[in-house]
């Protein structure tokens, strides 16, 4: 039963993709009213995920839901909310999570990890009763994760919504709700990043900003970016990286062996692969000293690695890692306190936009050399 003044289904317009590769639709579907314990948001902006790319545009996906309405990024409004939903009001500015945090579970109420037992990361794309909320002609259409960000109407269980501060810029909170943050949270949850270290980011997209800038706040005295994209030097450098490397500019040397160039020999105290590259997860531990050093995998698209193991028997660690460890009610508010004061230019990451209208050109601007982030205008 909703308490809202809405409780009928609403016909809105969302970004429907009916199978691997093919080409994203701007369909009426239809949105159901929420049940007890799930909102409904009218969205405002969503942001686009190299996640939701990968569930676009490769064949032999490990989760193939299809017909399905993608992104997992994003900001809006509530709309209406069932009986069980605590602490959200109409009107309230909120974004979706992947994750959850029950505060009493096993892992909640552990440091280790920030992946709850009791609202775990879904994978069904459906809500947690096996359900879905949205259809288009009588046809079920399945979520990225908890949510779908390219709709003009989304419903989605309030333990993975965050209510956000009105003051902080709309299109700032859409690239918080999963891509910098992750970044961010890797670097200072996951690794723990410490004052005086050195760091090596493979891949500069929003998720490596975010990392380059929270091995910034934490301290960190080197911070090497690398990329095959020399635009991305001044992006990297406006969120505190030290030295940049093009590894195309120096093809007889191996990327850990660049690294450790710049490292008088012995590497990274830390080296973060934001990419998705089975090769580079290799380089990405040889690129740590020895005996200590961590490498945490936070690119997404492999199915499977093969590990060279002399280097992890070295004593080096390899961890991956999920939202950058962050857990949503107890560490996201931290970075979205930084945001609001300003303490990161996240308008560095917003290179392009376009209307959900016009949202199958995303593909094309994300191929463009100066792009980092598109914002979809809802």
């Amino acid at each position: 039963m909703s308490t809202s003044r809405s409780s009928q289904i609403i016909t809105c317009k969302a970004a429907v993709i009916w199978g691997s590769g093919e080409p994203l639709k701007v369909e009426e579907i239809q949105i159901e009213p929420p049940k007890s314990t799930e909102v409904r948001v009218r969205m405002l902006y969503a942001s686009v995920c190299h996640t939701d790319v990968l569930r676009a545009r490769r064949k032999g996906d490990p989760v193939p839901l299809f017909p399905r309405v993608l992104g997992h990024e994003g900001v809006g409004m509530v709309e209406s909310f069932g009986d069980e939903v605590n602490g959200l009001e109409e009107g309230d500015y909120v974004i979706p999570t992947m994750l959850a945090e029950c505060e009493a579970c096993e892992n909640c109420t552990s440091a280790n990890t920030n992946l709850c037992l009791t609202y775990p990361l879904s994978r069904s794309g459906l809500m947690l009763d096996g359900t879905s909320r949205m259809s288009i002609k009588g046809q079920k259409l399945y979520h990225m994760f908890t949510c779908s960000t390219w709709s003009e109407y989304m419903v989605i269980d309030f333990n993975y919504v965050n209510k956000i501060d009105p003051s902080i810029p709309l299109p700032h909170a859409s690239v918080l709700s999963c891509g910098f943050s992750t970044g961010f949270g890797a670097a200072w949850k996951e690794a723990q990043v410490k004052m005086g270290s050195s760091v090596a980011v493979l891949g500069l997209g929003a998720v490596g900003l975010g990392v380059t800038e929270g091995a910034r706040m934490l301290g960190a005295a080197k911070i090497i970016g690398v990329d095959k994209n020399n635009m991305k030097k001044d992006k990297g450098l406006a969120f505190g990286m030290t030295d940049f490397m093009n590894p195309d500019e120096c093809s007889d040397k191996s990327i850990s062996q660049m690294i450790k160039d710049l490292t008088g020999g012995v590497g990274v105290d830390y080296c973060f692969e934001c990419v998705g590259s089975e090769s580079l997860i290799n380089q990405a531990i040889q690129a740590t000293k020895e005996g200590k050093g961590k490498t945490i995998v936070i690119g997404g698209g492999i199915s499977s690695v093969k590990i060279d193991y002399f280097p992890l028997l070295s004593g080096r660690t390899l961890k991956g890692s999920i939202f950058g460890g962050l857990k949503v009610k107890s560490d996201l508010p931290i970075l979205m306190e930084k945001c609001k004061n300003k303490e990161f230019d996240l308008d560095e990451l917003l290179t392009h936009e376009v209307t959900l209208q016009d949202i199958e050109k995303t593909f094309e601007l994300l191929k463009q050399p100066d792009c980092v982030k598109v914002l979809i205008k809802i």
